[in-house]
């Protein structure tokens, strides 16, 4: 059997870019890498052509389960990179690759832990308290409809204890901020270049929205584990002609939440910008439409998978690691918010500087000590 550094670097080489390939070859692998260990094997369609796999071993009691979540996507290559993105080269103790760290390393930890579990058990090595579950999930890298599937599927409950395998750089991180996605749309007027008065600059009023809400912002609170709330402008566009006052334009704005601002606080900040733009520039007028939703995420101290993770990295380790916030969003966190559960986290191999970049790699020694925490949580967790 291939050890985690081995299967790392296999993975790798089994392209699921999204968009692009997609994870159907994934799928086929880990379905494969898993047949015989006598745990229950599981495909469900997400998008056509697209199935999240869950692998189960039951336990001597029917919850919570132990879960650890991965997904099987990367964003796509790429341009810069100075090796073959998909070679799974090796070089100086580390691993690089598309995907290396996010999260083909993270993948690869679970997927040989959960395996020597399973047959462990079924040599009757060991016993199961819990149930032990590998999710791995589609669509990550996108609207994350895989995690969300699986919510709704049931595969995953309330009462769980939830791990990913995002790169931590050795901290557990359990904390997110929100996230609101909205597209804006202004409509103006049309007019010649050098007859302004005759139209309604939709460009001009889209900036007047743009600078309210940045210093609206820039005057929110921070948040003692997440910091400040953020507000990035990501794509705009907008007018037809050079020439011609713009009697449209379309801004794409990503909000990243923390307490006490929440998604209704989010929208009446956009919706009051909207209002002054509109006197400011008048004739324009403003919708927009929410694309995406996510609520912030804060820290549980209480969680029992904390605890635990926490004794496994110290009996692992010699050392308890510090836990802080995840920068992004995860599919824990998408679990964590639709059904309110306590239990979430991620704690993985590598480090988020090094994903989605050019010559993304993976620490192997990252590897090795994730497997080992991995293993000692699993006999924790069971302790309880």
């Amino acid at each position: 059997m291939m050890n985690a550094v081995e299967l790392t670097r296999k993975l790798i080489t089994v392209e699921s870019t999204n968009p692009g390939m997609g994870e159907s070859d994934m799928e086929r692998f880990i379905l494969r890498y898993l047949y015989g260990t006598g745990a229950a094997l599981a495909s469900e369609e997400v998008f056509p052509g697209r199935n999240n796999v869950m692998a189960t071993l039951t336990g001597e009691e029917a919850a919570p389960s132990l879960v650890f979540v991965c997904h099987m996507d990367t964003v796509v290559e790429g341009p810069g990179w100075t090796r073959d993105p998909f070679a799974a080269e090796e070089e100086d103790g580390r691993i690089y690759g598309r995907g290396a760290c996010d999260m083909k390393a993270g993948l690869a930890c679970a997927l040989v832990v959960f395996r020597e579990i399973a047959e462990n058990v079924k040599h009757g090595k060991m016993r199961l308290k819990y149930p032990l579950k590998l999710l791995c999930t589609v669509d990550e890298e996108g609207t994350m409809r895989g995690a969300e599937r699986a919510v709704l599927s049931g595969r995953v409950s309330k009462d769980d204890w939830v791990l990913d395998m995002e790169p931590t750089g050795g901290q557990i991180q359990m904390a997110h901020k929100g996230r609101l996605w909205l597209q804006v749309d202004a409509k103006g007027v049309t007019a010649h270049a050098s007859r302004t008065e005759d139209g309604a600059d939709a460009i001009a009023a889209m900036g007047e929205l743009i600078s309210c809400v940045r210093g609206e912002f820039a005057r929110m609170p921070e948040h003692k584990e997440l910091g400040r709330p953020t507000v990035t402008f990501g794509q705009i566009a907008g007018g037809y002609q050079p020439y011609v006052v713009p009697d449209r334009c379309r801004l794409w704005m990503d909000l990243r939440l923390v307490p006490p601002l929440d998604d209704k606080k989010a929208l009446l900040i956009v919706e009051e910008g909207m209002k002054k733009a509109e006197e400011a520039v008048p004739g324009v007028e403003f919708q927009y439409k929410i694309t995406g939703n996510r609520p912030c995420i804060e820290k549980n101290d209480a969680s029992l998978l904390l605890a635990g993770l926490r004794k496994a990295c110290k009996k692992s380790l010699g050392e308890e690691p510090e836990v802080g916030p995840f920068p992004g969003y995860t599919d824990t966190a998408v679990i964590a918010g639709m059904l309110g559960n306590g239990n979430c986290m991620s704690y993985g191999p590598g480090d988020l500087k090094m994903a989605h970049k050019p010559d993304e790699y993976v620490k192997i020694e990252d590897i090795d000590r994730c497997v080992l925490v991995l293993m000692s949580l699993v006999e924790e967790m069971n302790s309880l």
